[in-house]
């Protein structure tokens, strides 16, 4: 129901979106709004509400991406960072220089070039272009094989889970860590506009690693218990 089950999440929804935007931090806001949209279509929410909802976002998404020199500078350098080498656009060049210069099995771990003050962030936001620097290709499609493996047991625990909170809850935390994966390699990979949201479980520690362990426990323990139900 629209404005029973569908408006009350969307109000809290926008008022927490306001809070990170004053940080200010586009990205996590659209990495949250889609982690909760997923949760409610996965919930039963109407295709044609969420519709709704992405129509009214749009002017907004537009305005603070169009609006804000940074964030504008991010998406021209993006489509074309060579127009920009050595400003906006530096970012995803060394990435991609770094990416490409590790070729099949890499350089060898610890001898990456890029991380000596070429790439900005080499140990948080852009941690897999140096993997993929010292230890390759290879070690490279390692990485995003394991967050394949993470999300797929992820999903059965959501589908074996033995009531309906443990079920979203498993949802919620499998769709965050996922989306944050995604973000980072496809930012890595030159595939997304810069932004800096680290990888999960791999970028140097800090608060996002905090809670992706804590994700990870209360994800393992929905587990546990659904097993329980089930022997019982």
């Amino acid at each position: 129901h629209f404005t029973f089950g569908f408006l009350p999440v969307i109000v809290v929804l926008g008022m927490v979106s306001l809070l990170i935007l004053v940080q200010p931090d586009l990205g996590t806001v659209i990495a949250l709004s889609m982690v909760v949209l997923i949760m409610l279509f996965s919930a039963g929410a109407r295709l044609r509400h969420i519709l709704y909802i992405g129509l009214l976002a749009a002017p907004a998404l537009y305005l603070l991406v169009f609006s804000v020199p940074y964030r504008f500078k991010r998406i021209t350098a993006f489509i074309n960072p060579w127009a920009d080498p050595l400003g906006s656009g530096f970012q995803l060049i060394q990435s991609q220089v770094a990416l490409g210069s590790g070729g099949l099995f890499g350089k060898g771990l610890g001898k990456s070039m890029q991380k000596l003050f070429y790439l900005p962030a080499a140990h948080t936001d852009f941690i897999f272009s140096i993997i993929g620097e010292e230890l390759g290709l290879l070690a490279a499609l390692a990485i995003v094989a394991l967050f394949v493996i993470f999300f797929i047991n992820g999903a059965k625990v959501v589908k074996r889970a033995s009531d309906s909170f443990g079920a979203f809850l498993s949802l919620g935390i499998i769709s965050l860590i996922s989306l944050k994966a995604v973000i980072n390699i496809g930012v890595s990979t030159a595939i997304f506009p810069t932004k800096g949201l680290p990888l999960p479980f791999i970028s140097y520690g800090g608060s996002s690693l905090v809670f992706d362990m804590i994700g990870v426990g209360l994800l393992l323990n929905v587990a546990r218990f659904s097993r329980q139900k089930l022997e019982a």
